[in-house]
């Protein structure tokens, strides 16, 4: 069993970004802290945190954090009949799609991280590869577009994120003057979020195209409609964000009728305690 001290230690010293600021949160020396990640270190037989190029846990000291922070969720729990317990706020490590968070995200979560004091550590991941996250002990519950879930874990549908062909129409009147062709799609430059990001290639084999395409790669979704808003490349965007710039016409489809549907599954381990169920139900009642 693990001394809980060492692993409480191993949390503060991640999240202060240091000995020296972890030790002022612990009431303790930076050597006492340092101490403590030693012990636990020797405990596990291996690292649990990377001093360089910054100090970040290892996979295994992740996948302690992560066990961390389950274990303060079903100490939570307690507090229903055990009042008298200590109360600390809850964290929950959660990996999610950045097209999620710029749009609906906040407005479901909102009121549950305001009642139930919960803090969340928001890891951003494609939604093709979050449940990855999950099933490496790395997060305590993931949004993705996987409808299976992985052992030990379960999953709801929440909704669907509607994706267009956006840029700006200088841009499609320079590079698609007659519409979505090949050669149209050989020239022109298109944005991509990042290297797991496979929107790009479903919609342009949506139109018939299998080849390659010149592309921009921005892992920034406010970024990535601003890119497409200067002309700069066109991108498959979330309707939900771009609704102004379809509006006002600063942003239009390059392929009128061309549009992907992505669904968005909430995974989360089966015993993750009372708040992981509360904000389990808040999504399911949102069914965008």
């Amino acid at each position: 069993m693990f001394d809980y001290k060492l692993l409480h230690a191993l949390a503060t010293v991640v999240e202060c970004g240091g000995f020296e600021r972890a030790g002022d949160v612990l009431g303790l020396s930076q050597s006492a802290v340092s101490q403590r990640i030693k012990a636990l270190e020797v405990r596990l037989g291996q690292p649990v945190l990377m001093r360089h190029p910054k100090l970040s846990p290892t996979p295994a000291g992740q996948r302690l954090l992560t066990h961390y922070q389950q274990v303060q969720l079903l100490e939570r729990d307690l507090h229903q009949t055990l009042p008298t317990l200590d109360n600390a706020a809850a964290r929950l490590r959660i990996a999610i799609n950045a097209d999620s968070v710029v749009t609906w995200w906040a407005s479901a979560v909102t009121e549950i991280c305001q009642t139930e004091g919960v803090l969340l550590d928001l890891v951003i991941e494609d939604q093709e590869v979050g449940l990855k996250r999950l099933r490496d002990g790395d997060v305590a519950a993931c949004l993705c577009s996987t409808p299976t879930p992985i052992a030990g874990a379960r999953c709801i549908k929440v909704g669907e994120m509607h994706y267009q062909p956006l840029a700006s129409p200088g841009y499609v009147a320079r590079y698609f003057p007659e519409g979505p062709s090949a050669g149209a799609f050989q020239r022109a430059p298109a944005i991509v979020f990042g290297p797991h990001d496979q929107l790009q290639h479903r919609f342009l084999a949506q139109c018939g195209y299998h080849g390659h395409f010149p592309y921009h790669l921005c892992p920034s979704s406010e970024g990535f409609v601003r890119l497409a808003s200067a002309g700069i490349g066109y991108g498959m965007v979330p309707s939900l964000q771009a609704a102004e710039q379809l509006q006002s016409g600063q942003l239009v489809s390059i392929a009128q009728g061309h549009s992907l549907t992505v669904p968005l599954y909430w995974h989360f381990w089966r015993h993750s305690g009372l708040l992981v169920q509360r904000l389990t139900e808040s999504l399911n009642c949102l069914m965008l």
